[in-house]
């Protein structure tokens, strides 16, 4: 199948405030973003023509640029109705929404005070990426043999550009030997989390998931968590050592990307996809189309 580079596809893209055609959509090979990491991004999803807690990720958007000591000059009002316009504009109602800041070209060393921020964003089709059946099989993840740093020596709360640096190693290991994806420890090898995605387990109809002070709190994970409550299912977040999988029943990631995927197996670890599982699959495909649902 011909694959059209992400380049040379047409459409609109948000650029600096207008509405630009996807292959103008350019930056210079100078930029201070590309030479040194100084760039931060969101993920999201439109389902049916709304963008799925936009707000929220815009906020988290504008956090993150602080946290990288620059500033996005654009409101959280403004981002959403680019996010908005941009999906409109490109004709299709469920899409892969992807924001991106990042430092320009007016400086290119290190310190980079001065280099002027530009905003861009771009929407592209991306199915789920399993149909039900698939899905209640579970995935299989790797062990990942990167680490997610120590929270002093990186800004672990930002969705910042370079922290995907060991994922994308992470992950191309795991393609490698035929994994869907691999789950990453933390710095002092206590789970974390997987190359895009949050990780949850159950045990005793208790979910439990670790801690996130060293990696992405996801807006996902924070949707789970609140259906989860709404069920009566309680999150218990705590540190969680490699050699207590075993001892959970089921398990599941979380993400823009992955939505709610089941797992069935980490490394020798083996789950059994079931109730929980599957309840909150189909919760969480509720709640990004209420809608559809409500219809």
């Amino acid at each position: 199948m011909s694959v059209v580079a992400f380049d040379q596809r047409e459409g609109w893209i948000w650029f600096d405030g207008e509405l630009v055609p996807w292959q103008d959509a350019k930056l210079h090979v100078l930029s201070h973003g590309l030479h040194y990491g100084s760039s931060v991004f969101e993920g999201e999803r439109a389902y049916d023509g709304t963008i799925f807690k936009s707000t929220e990720h815009s906020e988290r958007f504008r956090h993150s640029a602080e946290i990288m000591d620059f500033e996005i000059p654009y409101s959280v009002a403004e981002l959403d109705a680019a996010k908005a316009l941009c999906v409109e504009k490109n004709g299709d109602p469920n899409v892969y929404v992807r924001p991106v800041a990042w430092r320009g070209s007016e400086m290119m060393a290190v310190a980079a005070q001065s280099a002027t921020v530009h905003v861009a964003i771009g929407v592209w089709p991306w199915p789920s990426m399993f149909d039900m059946a698939t899905k209640m099989k579970g995935i299989r993840l790797d062990l990942a043999e990167w680490r997610r740093p120590d929270p002093r020596t990186a800004p672990s709360s930002a969705k910042a550009a370079g922290l995907y640096m060991i994922a994308t190693l992470s992950k191309h290991a795991a393609e490698r030997k035929g994994y869907a994806d691999a789950l990453m420890l933390d710095w002092q090898g206590r789970v974390a989390e997987c190359t895009g995605a949050n990780v949850f387990f159950t045990r005793d109809g208790q979910l439990h998931t670790p801690i996130a002070d060293c990696f992405l709190d996801g807006i996902t994970r924070r949707t789970v968590i609140d259906l989860a409550r709404s069920r009566g299912i309680e999150t218990v977040e705590h540190r969680i050592m490699p050699d207590e999988l075993s001892a959970f029943n089921e398990c599941f990631i979380c993400g823009t990307g992955a939505e709610v995927t089941p797992v069935s197996e980490i490394g020798p670890h083996r789950f059994q996809p079931g109730n929980i599982s599957q309840t909150l699959v189909e919760d969480y495909s509720a709640a990004v189309r209420p809608q559809a649902n409500a219809a």
